[in-house]
Parts: structure tokens; C-alpha cells; sequence
């Protein structure tokens, strides 16, 4: 009997091991940046999520903040009233942001891209508004506070530095990445990227279209929570800008820098992101967003590809084999 072998694209590049390798060194290489590594893994690892749903499924999302608050309002409230074990958080913020996912599936197999926006948008600021409206169980407007963690498996306390959430954080990131780069590369993936590409000539070959979307958009939603999880457990708080447009906003941005329709797009525009934010904002820090636009105008006339062309060329060429 014969098998059948993966496509080359989902194989793993050698230079792949070398980036993980990398980033889970870096805590203990530079401990004094610790949290901005954790930083920067808890939001790529919400611009994956966005990923699969606009770049690998076609589905515009402007309120994707929805889930991310919902993990991290579901995890903290666990972890202080519950359990303060990190890892059952971690499923109880991805389980809540996986049902609210399922339910608002409905919502985005109907209609058109404007609708889709403004029906997500719609979403985040509801919960937005009843996060602030229940002050007695959310903190309201002075978010919920006084949220201790314990140790990670038992052992591994969270230090000042950051370094256990860092790998923490990073951990989660790399486990999730691989589920989702398994699924883009599985016969479902292929299945959305015909969904997304012509959506009549899917569902005229037989691809049941609504299915693959709810799925999709449910899987998205639960790493999206896990991410706004790891903010909670990883910062103690959880606060009404986990809801935010701009939560919304700077993830759809980093998926311009990055790259949709692979999921090191992500990571990449996670990155450049944080680091631009972080530097100017120390250098000016009321003028950052003025720079940051700047730099995406500068990105659209010159080419992602040539200001970021050493990632994008690894990557590009492990695509294209």
C-alpha cells in the first residue's frame, strides 16, 4: 500500500527550527526583555487567529477584539474566583471564546463584507458595553484586578522579570501555530482557500461552504481567546481595552505589515509592530501613531517585500516549494 505525501508546503523549513529556537532562547538571552517577548507572543499568536479567517477564508472581521476579550475576561474571572491554576484558565478562556465563536458563526455566513464588518464591530462593542455595565463582576471601567496566577505545571512561578510568561506565552504560541498550520495545509484548508477564492464555484463542486466557515470562524475564535487568556493570566488584569476598536484595529494592521494567507505573516507583523510601538513611542510618545502611519504608507508605495525582504524571502521560498 502506498501513501500519499504531504505537500510540500507544509513541510518545515530548515530555517523554521532556527526562528523557534530563537525565541524560546531570547528570555533567557536578554531576561530584562522578557515581557516584551511575551507581548509580542501573545499578539502574534491573536493575529494568527485573524489570519485564518481573512486570509485563509476570505472573511473580513473588524470586531475579532470580541473573542480576545472574552478569553481574557473568561480566564481572569476563573482564575480569581475558581482556580488560579494557569493551565485550566487557558482552556476555560479558550472553551468561552469557542462557543461565543460558534454562536456568532450565524452571523457571517450571510450577506456581504460591509455587513460582515459591521455585524462584528456590532459584536465587540456589545460586550464592550456589558463588560462595563456589570461593574459588580468585570470591575467595570477600573477592569478586573487582583488576579493571581500560580505556578505553570505546578512549578514554575511567575517571576518580576517575566521570563516564565515568556515561555509560557511562547509555548502556547508554538503549540497553536503548529494546529493551525496543520489545518491550512490539510485538505479543509485547501477546501477554504477555494471558498475564499470563488465562493459559487466551491459550493457548484460540492464543498459544503457554511460548514467550513463556522468551523473555521469557531477554531479562529478560540485562539483568539487563548491569546486574550495569556494576556490576563500573563499581566494580572484584564481591563474594557481588551475590547477596544484599536485592539481590532492593530491586529488587522499587523496583518498589513506581515502578510495575509500565511500564517508567518503574523508573527512577522506582531513583531515590526510591537517594536515600532515600543521605540517611538519612547522617543514620542505623542506623536507614535503619526510615525506608525507612516511607516504603513511608506510599506504600501515601496513593497512589503523589500522592507521585509529577509523574512519574506525565507518564507516566500518554503511557500513556492
Amino acid at each position: 500500500m502506498t501513501t500519499t505525501p504531504r505537500p510540500s508546503s507544509a513541510r518545515w523549513r530548515a530555517w523554521e527550527p532556527v526562528v523557534w529556537l530563537v525565541a524560546f532562547a531570547l528570555p533567557a538571552l536578554v531576561p530584562s526583555h522578557s515581557l516584551i517577548v511575551s507581548e509580542i507572543a501573545i499578539v502574534a499568536l491573536f493575529a494568527i487567529s485573524l489570519d485564518l479567517v481573512l486570509g485563509y477564508a476570505g472573511i473580513v472581521s473588524l470586531g475579532h477584539a470580541a473573542f480576545f476579550g472574552f478569553g481574557a475576561y473568561s480566564a481572569a474571572l476563573f482564575a480569581k474566583h475558581l482556580s488560579p491554576d494557569p493551565l485550566l484558565g487557558l482552556a476555560v478562556g479558550t472553551g468561552a471564546a469557542l462557543l461565543l465563536g460558534l454562536l456568532c458563526s450565524a452571523t457571517i455566513i450571510r450577506g456581504n463584507d460591509l455587513t460582515r464588518l459591521m455585524v462584528t464591530l456590532g459584536t465587540s462593542l456589545i460586550l464592550w458595553e456589558l463588560a462595563n455595565r456589570l461593574d459588580g463582576l468585570t470591575g467595570g471601567a477600573d477592569g478586573l484586578q487582583g488576579v493571581v496566577m500560580g505556578p505553570v505545571l505546578g512549578r514554575f512561578e511567575f517571576d518580576l522579570y517575566g521570563q516564565t510568561a515568556a515561555w509560557y506565552s511562547l509555548a502556547v504560541l508554538f503549540a497553536l501555530f503548529v494546529f493551525a498550520r496543520h489545518l491550512v495545509h490539510s485538505p479543509f484548508g485547501a477546501t477554504l482557500k477555494a471558498v475564499r477564492d470563488n465562493r459559487l464555484r466551491a459550493m457548484a463542486i460540492g464543498i459544503p461552504v457554511t460548514q467550513r466557515l463556522v468551523v473555521v470562524y469557531t477554531v479562529a475564535a478560540g485562539m483568539a481567546g487563548a491569546a486574550g487568556s495569556l494576556l490576563a493570566q500573563t499581566t494580572g488584569f484584564a481591563s474594557l481595552e481588551v475590547f477596544g476598536i484599536e485592539r481590532s484595529a492593530d491586529v488587522l494592521l499587523m496583518l498589513v505589515i506581515g502578510g495575509v494567507g500565511w500564517l508567518y505573516g503574523g508573527i512577522a507583523g506582531a513583531i515590526v509592530f510591537k517594536l515600532l510601538h515600543d521605540v517611538i513611542a519612547d522617543i514620542t510618545p505623542q506623536y507614535w501613531t503619526f510615525w506608525i502611519g507612516l511607516f504603513l504608507v511608506v510599506l504600501m508605495l515601496v513593497g512589503r517585500d523589500r522592507l521585509l525582504k529577509p523574512w519574506t524571502w525565507w518564507s516566500r521560498k518554503g511557500a513556492a516549494r
